[in-house]
């Protein structure tokens, strides 16, 4: 199965974002991850491994794609 992880920080924007994509995204085509790295921060070098820049991110099977710019991931280290 194809994997969509979806990272955020907690913020407002990230939270909006999060129940789009959460509703969005096809649940049989994909398995959905949320990681919220203000308290999964041992997931930071991941989403960077990734090419996340910035919060909140959606990465689907392995490509990034940038919602709105929450924060920066550099900030969240």
């Amino acid at each position: 199965m194809n994997t969509a992880i979806f990272y955020h920080a907690g913020c407002p924007v990230c939270l909006n974002a999060e129940q789009g994509i959460i509703n969005a995204i096809d649940t049989t085509q994909f398995t959905v991850e949320t990681v919220h790295l203000g308290e999964q921060a041992n997931r930071i070098a991941e989403a960077k491994a990734f090419g996340v820049q910035s919060v909140p991110a959606l990465v689907l099977n392995h490509q990034v794609f940038h919602i709105n710019f929450g924060a920066s991931i550099n900030d969240l280290a």
